[in-house]
């Protein structure tokens, strides 16, 4: 399975350091809580585990079965959901799913189908441009494709900014089925519902 190992990470935007050598390994199937202030750099930092952003220096290190991954392969493997993060607006919210497995595949026994219903919207939605979407229905979108692509890594960065209570108990029952003991799990956050059952907290104000 995939390892994510930091080997003295710095990122800086201008003259302002986001991260200073920072060293940290993320194993294969642990679950990872990313603590902070808002603007203390944990986006930045999950951006830096999705292959998006490259440090400033030192070096990410992708590893699948103790194989070093080339960095443009590494999105294969990693599923990344946050409400920054952009959805095609004129798709349908079936073609946004089915659109999606063009790039990555579905856990065993997922279809479209199936993760239409685990959605939870409503029938009309189905066929309604994503456009049209509420923020909390767009979000509940990003964390179903992320949840339920199969891929080894799930990074979620702010999972429930945008959820109702309706939606923030949904989200629990995919970290629990989907997500937790079965995957390499980060999760970027300060609502402690947001990272139940993360075995291990990082503080990013300690790479400052």
């Amino acid at each position: 399975m995939l390892q994510i190992e930091l080997q003295q990470v710095s990122k800086r935007y201008r003259y302002e350091w986001i991260l200073r050598k920072m060293d940290y390994r993320f194993s294969d199937m642990g679950s990872y809580a990313i603590l902070g202030h808002n603007g203390s750099g944990k986006s930045t930092l999950m951006q830096l585990l999705s292959g998006f952003l490259s440090p400033s220096s030192g070096k990410v290190v992708f590893s699948l079965k103790d194989k070093v991954l080339d960095i443009n392969s590494v999105y294969k493997h990693v599923s990344f959901a946050a409400p920054y993060t952009e959805l095609i607006e004129e798709l349908t919210l079936e073609e946004s799913v089915q659109f999606h497995q063009n790039f990555k595949p579905l856990i065993s026994g997922m279809t479209t189908a199936t993760v239409l219903d685990l959605l939870k919207l409503p029938q009309s939605a189905r066929q309604k441009p994503v456009q049209f979407f509420s923020s909390g229905m767009k979000q509940r979108l990003k964390l179903a494709l992320a949840f339920l692509s199969d891929t080894p890594v799930l990074l979620l960065d702010e999972p429930t900014i945008t959820l109702d209570r309706e939606g923030v108990a949904w989200y629990g029952h995919l970290l629990e089925q989907y997500a937790l003991g079965k995957r390499l799990v980060v999760i970027a956050s300060n609502v402690e519902e947001d990272l139940a059952g993360c075995q291990e907290r990082v503080d990013i104000l300690q790479y400052k």
